[in-house]
């Protein structure tokens, strides 16, 4: 059998009342949790999983850090908020976590609260430099696919939006403007050109939906981020997404001639680009319901119909690596709606942001309470 790639998380979250109001306590949680760290406002954090293989691990990696925090903050009668937007926050106020921050300043001047937002995002381990570029193509090509399948984000303010990704709408990319690279000399060169005109503030500041990184940015580089996912509070929905993104890596590290943008694509990499950006955009807008030009001609394809085809796709590939299992929930998704989707037929059939935000509110409780429960600890908080 083939190896899986190292796989790890960076989960952003929101903390609150379990009315669903938002209520910042990073500071007190990093100080309480060193796995815990701050964003510039305080009604988010993080925390990063450990670098894993397996992915009978991975779930355990996501939720162990949860339900510490969620003890903690029970403790102090609040929770964590599921959702990607200030859903009943006010967007208009910036909260810093951080006064004495220098980069905090910036933040808050530059973009105000448009970056307070929860996300998830996923890092596959990439060792060989000319492999993370052609991933970064073809993952960046799909990633309006998988917002789509992780849109959370409906409201803001305690009113609907419009879209299912207000998260991705707001938050500002940086650059404006992102070429696919060619290679990595491509990408140390532009960055560094970013870096002298000072559209980037450091070499953390690429804000687009799939980014290289490593332990010395931008020279060395061992893992592909996808960023544009929208928070996924189903766990299993999370493995589900991570396995068709690392499923669609190694199908490309198998057959680069085939599934390499740069290789078999009508369209040139500026008109990539910004098929991208469109894209993107229009899965923010509609998510499932999206009309996107594929890269690969430029038609238009359905969302729904593209994440049937990759799932068709990589189905040989799943079965010998003994994974196919874990697609499950993308099928359940297709046929029911993501998140955003099933909240917005909620508030359509009457029920009020409020109450569908503390249902939601129990469900992420439950199951994480399922997937710790023994027969030696039948219950749980």
């Amino acid at each position: 059998m083939k190896e899986f790639l190292l796989k790890g998380f960076e989960v952003e979250l929101f903390t609150g009342l379990e009315t669903g109001q938002h209520l910042g306590v990073s500071t007190s949680v990093a100080k309480e949790f060193l796995d815990f760290v701050t964003e510039p406002d305080k009604r988010n954090l993080e925390y990063i999983t450990q670098p894993e293989n397996e992915y009978k691990n991975l779930k355990e990696l996501v939720l162990e850090p949860r339900r510490r925090l969620r003890n903690w903050l029970h403790l102090k009668k609040l929770t964590i908020l599921p959702g990607s937007s200030l859903s009943l926050g006010d967007s208009k106020q910036f909260q810093r976590s951080d006064l004495s921050n220098s980069y905090h300043d910036f933040i808050e001047s530059t973009y105000g609260s448009k970056v307070v937002t929860a996300s998830i995002h996923i890092n596959l381990g990439i060792d060989d430099l000319p492999t993370i570029f052609s991933a970064l193509r073809l993952v960046r090509c799909e990633a309006a696919l998988f917002l789509s399948l992780s849109a959370s984000s409906p409201f803001l303010d305690g009113s609907m939006t419009g879209v299912h990704s207000q998260r991705w709408l707001q938050f500002p990319k940086t650059p404006r403007q992102v070429p696919l690279f060619i290679n990595h000399t491509h990408y140390v060169t532009w960055i560094e050109e970013q870096l002298k005109k000072r559209i980037m503030q450091n070499e953390r500041h690429l804000w687009t939906s799939v980014r290289p990184n490593g332990e010395r940015r931008p020279y060395e580089l061992n893992r592909l981020e996808i960023r544009i996912c929208d928070l996924i509070t189903d766990c299993d929905l999370l493995l589900a997404i991570t396995a068709l993104l690392e499923l669609r890596v190694l199908s490309l590290m198998n057959n680069p001639e085939l599934l390499d943008p740069v290789n078999i694509s009508k369209l040139t990499l500026i008109e990539l680009a910004d098929l991208c950006d469109m894209n993107e955009h229009e899965a923010a807008k509609r998510s499932l319901d999206a009309k996107l030009q594929h890269w690969i001609d430029g038609k238009v394809i359905s969302c729904r119909d593209w994440i049937s085809q990759l799932l068709e796709d990589v189905k040989p590939l799943a079965i010998e690596l003994g994974i196919l299992p874990l697609l499950a929930p993308i099928q359940e998704v297709l046929d029911n709606g993501n998140q955003s989707m099933k909240w917005i037929k909620e508030y359509s059939n009457g029920q009020s942001i409020p109450l569908i935000l503390q249902n939601a509110i129990k469900l992420m409780q439950a199951q994480e309470c399922e997937s710790n429960r023994k027969p030696d600890n039948p219950d749980c908080l």
